[in-house]
């Protein structure tokens, strides 16, 4: 609970609030409720900026409109006893700390002596392969699978290859909901059968990023991620996915 001032606000610097009281486990807990006119970043009384999570918000979005440096992965690092053990389940109302999280990649080299490196590309999900690249078999339109299947549960956090730019996000037909991302490179790579987005068209993202969560939407037997690398957005332009990733330094 914030500390009490000690020195009285003028009116027009009161800021009014609400608490919820909520029962868990039997005790009462309370939660302070800011308007819309207060949930986004500010500097509390002790200093630290926070920010107050609104519906509709991800981590994704919040690190990019308020300049975390390192994405929601540094952002969920600084809350995570805030957040929980699942970074794609964030509530409004919950107060994360913007402290820790929006340090510069600059400053912290200038401050270590060091300099520090984002990874250049990474598996775009935490879990084992399934169907292979260019398996045969009628059930597909081109009479192949254009890309590898990762075996995961819905909700699994699915993360961008690497550094680039969004091209689309929604649903596509049998690909259910989908996202197409353009790496530095020409390279575009897919993601698709997810069971919410995390971003939107022409968004920028890093290596690491969450763009989405996992799913079963469209034409599937049962939830995983399909993965494709293309050398256009469009259907019908797949190269090997898992030689692409091992040809930037992921083991898969």
């Amino acid at each position: 609970m914030p500390a009490k001032a000690k020195h009285r606000r003028s009116k027009t610097q009161r800021i009014t609030r609400a608490a919820a009281v909520a029962s868990a486990g039997g005790a009462a807990l309370a939660l302070p409720l800011i308007g819309a006119t207060g949930a986004h970043a500010a500097t509390g009384d002790t200093g630290a900026k926070t920010y107050t999570v609104e519906a509709g918000d991800t981590l994704s979005k919040i690190a990019e409109a308020q300049h975390v440096d390192g994405g929601w992965q540094k952002l969920y690092q600084a809350n995570k006893d805030v957040v929980g053990s699942d970074a794609g389940l964030i509530k409004p109302g919950m107060k994360l700390t913007l402290d820790g999280a929006a340090e510069t990649t600059a400053a912290t080299a200038a401050r270590t002596g060091a300099t520090t490196h984002a990874a250049d590309f990474v598996k775009p999900v935490d879990g084992a392969t399934g169907t292979p690249y260019h398996s045969s078999g009628s059930m597909w339109s081109s009479g192949y699978h254009t890309g590898t299947d990762f075996v995961v549960p819905t909700g699994t956090a699915v993360k961008a290859v690497g550094a680039g730019t969004v091209v689309s996000a929604g649903w596509d037909g049998a690909y259910g909901n989908e996202v197409v991302i353009k790496h530095t490179d020409g390279r575009y790579s897919q993601y698709a059968h997810l069971s919410s987005l995390g971003v939107s068209a022409g968004q920028s993202v890093t290596a690491g990023q969450q763009i989405g969560l996992s799913g079963a939407t469209g034409n599937v037997t049962g939830p995983h991620l399909h993965f494709e690398i293309r050398t256009s957005p469009e259907y019908g332009s797949d190269i090997d996915p898992l030689a692409y990733l091992r040809g930037h330094g992921v083991g898969v």
